[in-house]
């Protein structure tokens, strides 16, 4: 769920630096947003899979359950088979809104702390990414947690983890706050912030050098798109590696039963997820679900930052042609 923010400060999808700022910084942010909300649109399926994978074979031994999912081709063949086509979008709705909000607060974030000139100085972009990036998952939390819970639910013959049987989004949001409140609408997020802020910190911390590199290589063009795929790739590399972990533990957190006193079932808070994953599961449990995470982020990459500039360039050619800057 993380896009790379094309900012001031960072290089664009189609220049080798970035162009002076044109754009009215309020909607600069909103074009961010709807960038990574018609990125999401291509990637929801392997988000479905990628919740199914990480809830598969919950706190048990490697061999001791069956294995409905073998890795990602085969998981999205059986969703859309048994789910259907509308399967491989479930959760596209409110997922569209946790991008949104995330994504705006997140990016919106970043280019303040720009503005503020916290980003030039050492290690002030690491910080700045991971500190908006863990604004933005704060107040997106809810559209995360009803998000895997509608993503995890499917028939009994294919399903993995608690299945909450949420009739729809709105359904969603209503029982959980009836059942648990306010703060139930917020259960997960301590898995929620350290995932976007080591995934953002990361992100932001190997893009840019990553297409520098390739771009210094001279194998391609630096506004060639294959430029900022196989940069967004070596990220990818990078991001899935370091956030996978804190991804389990998250949709972990956010997928559980919860008791008549409201906390969960099965997990006590992030280190005690960690623990029983490490545990039950072993090392490697921490990392179910990396291959659609990795196969995710590219993609996600590319098309957020290419839908941020082509939707930005338009916006500036409106400008110019009303006379404006």
């Amino acid at each position: 769920s993380l896009s790379f923010p094309s900012g001031p400060s960072s290089p664009s999808l189609t220049s080798p630096s970035s162009p002076p700022r044109t754009v009215w910084p309020p909607l600069d942010f909103a074009l961010g947003a709807v960038a990574c909300c018609a990125a999401c649109v291509f990637t929801n399926p392997l988000e479905v899979v990628k919740t199914r994978l990480q809830l598969q074979g919950e706190l048990r031994a490697r061999g001791s359950y069956q294995r409905h999912y073998r890795g990602v081709l085969q998981a999205l063949w059986v969703v859309g088979r048994t789910d259907g086509l509308r399967g491989l979008q479930k959760g596209l709705s409110v997922g569209l809104i946790y991008q949104g909000v995330m994504n705006g607060v997140r990016l919106g974030s970043y280019s303040y702390c720009e503005a503020l000139g916290i980003t030039s100085v050492p290690g002030g972009s690491l910080l700045s990414g991971a500190v908006a990036g863990a604004l933005g998952a704060f107040i997106a939390s809810p559209a995360y947690l009803v998000k895997t819970h509608l993503q995890a639910q499917t028939v009994e013959a294919i399903a993995v983890g608690h299945q909450h049987n949420h009739l729809g989004v709105s359904d969603a949001f209503v029982t959980i706050y009836r059942r648990e409140g306010l703060t139930g609408l917020w259960r997960g997020v301590n898995g929620a912030v350290p995932r976007v802020m080591v995934g953002s910190a990361a992100q932001l911390a190997t893009f840019a050098s990553a297409k520098d590199w390739v771009s210094r290589s001279q194998w391609l063009s630096p506004n060639s798109w294959l430029t900022a795929l196989i940069a967004a790739m070596i990220s990818g590399v990078a991001v899935a590696i370091t956030m996978t972990p804190f991804d389990v533990i998250s949709t972990r957190l956010y997928n559980q039963p919860v008791d008549e006193s409201h906390r969960g079932r099965l997990y006590h808070g992030f280190s005690d997820c960690m623990l029983k994953v490490c545990r039950a599961e072993g090392l490697l449990g921490l990392y179910k679900g990396m291959g659609p995470v990795f196969l995710r982020l590219a993609p996600h990459t590319v098309l957020s930052m290419l839908f941020w500039d082509l939707m930005r360039q338009q916006t500036v050619k409106n400008n110019q042609s009303h006379g404006r800057s």
